[in-house]
């Protein structure tokens, strides 16, 4: 799916279902459907069959043939949504158990839902961050490696002004300095010191362009105390000094 825009929520509530009648069968032509589940269902998508359990999400893409068979009376979190067709695609299993994820999907799909007659651009902004969540839950088909670089990665952008080292990073991650090392550089391409000290940077840069902030407090601000060394940064990377990134 892709995910690099935010998705037009048509509608957003709680579907109450197996009352009537213990099987269901939809289709959505033109819409994406999300479900958050707290009931024992099986769900079968395009033939496909999928065991649903409290704590499942399923993602359903338009035109696809949804067909449930319920329990008992099965209630149960969704979205309808149109997601614009444009950026880098997810690949997003049709269900998945949430897992640890599960308070937090149902956290932000309650706020949709509370918002969405009032205040319906935080209903859009609580899907959106769903769907992403969604889109990074940790499933069978995504490599070991992938969670850690992602979490090394949050870690440098949250810890960037204080002092990083690879050692400290893999041992808040819980794995070796060797295995981050190669994860890492599999992963992007270059080293953890690389990476940083390119963020490093490309946050100074923005500073410079976008603030009055002084330049000793912008280089102390990006974890480079010393203004010689952020001066030599600055020409390393950009070929230029910090006041010339500033006055271009």
């Amino acid at each position: 799916m892709p995910l690099d825009h935010p998705p037009v929520v048509v509608n957003i509530g709680v579907g109450r279902h197996g009352v009537t009648s213990r099987t269901d069968t939809f289709l959505l032509p033109d819409l994406w459907s999300l479900h958050l589940y707290s009931y024992v269902a099986d769900l079968t998508v395009e033939g496909v069959r999928y065991a649903i359990r409290p704590g499942t999400v399923s993602l359903v893409p338009p035109g696809a043939q949804t067909h449930y068979r319920y329990r008992g009376p099965s209630e149960h979190l969704y979205a309808h949504l149109r997601l614009v067709e444009a950026g880098e695609r997810q690949a997003v299993p049709v269900a998945q158990d949430a897992g640890a994820e599960t308070p937090a999907l149902t956290a932000h799909l309650h706020e949709a839902l509370a918002a969405s007659t009032q205040a319906p651009p935080r209903a859009v902004a609580e899907v959106w961050s769903a769907l992403w969540r969604v889109a990074r839950l940790r499933t069978g088909s995504v490599e070991p490696g992938h969670s850690a670089v992602a979490r090394a990665m949050a870690l440098i952008e949250a810890r960037l002004v204080g002092h990083l080292t690879v050692a400290g990073l893999a041992r808040t991650i819980g794995i070796s300095h060797n295995h981050l090392t190669r994860l890492f550089r599999a992963e992007t391409g270059q080293t953890v010191v690389a990476y940083v000290r390119r963020r490093r940077l490309e946050r100074a840069r923005h500073l410079l362009r976008e603030t009055t902030m002084s330049i000793p407090a912008i280089a102390a601000s990006v974890g480079i105390a010393d203004l010689q060394a952020f001066n030599k940064a600055c020409r390393r990377e950009f070929g230029t000094s910090p006041r010339s990134l500033r006055s271009s």
